[in-house]
């Protein structure tokens, strides 16, 4: 993982979406099917994209879900990794014995 925070869905669909198509908020969540201010949210980063969302995402814009998941996924990682707090959780994990036929897995591993 990085150290440099990753762009979060609010900047890729301001900055790369809704800017070069002219659109607004409004115009979003008409095409969206949903509330101005559930854009407003994913636009500000105070929602995540969820499953249901990002095929919504994908339906209107022509691309992918997996596009606006891995977007999210990625900022989830990055924001796990950089809190002291959940940092402190997850290293008070400990791994399970491997056995030669169970694979090893270590999330925080570079």
């Amino acid at each position: 993982m990085t150290k440099r925070k990753p762009v979060t869905v609010g900047e890729v669909l301001r900055e790369d979406f809704m800017q070069p198509m002219e659109l607004t908020q409004i115009a979003l969540a008409e095409a969206m099917g949903v509330q101005r201010k559930h854009v407003n949210e994913l636009c500000n980063d105070r929602r995540t994209v969820t499953a249901a969302t990002a095929l919504i995402l994908a339906r209107v814009f022509g691309n992918s879900p997996d596009f606006w998941l891995n977007i999210q996924r990625r900022t989830d990682l990055w924001e796990a990794m950089n809190s002291p707090q959940e940092r402190e959780r997850i290293e008070r994990a400990k791994p399970l014995e491997t056995s030669a036929s169970a694979p090893s897995f270590n999330a925080l591993s570079p």
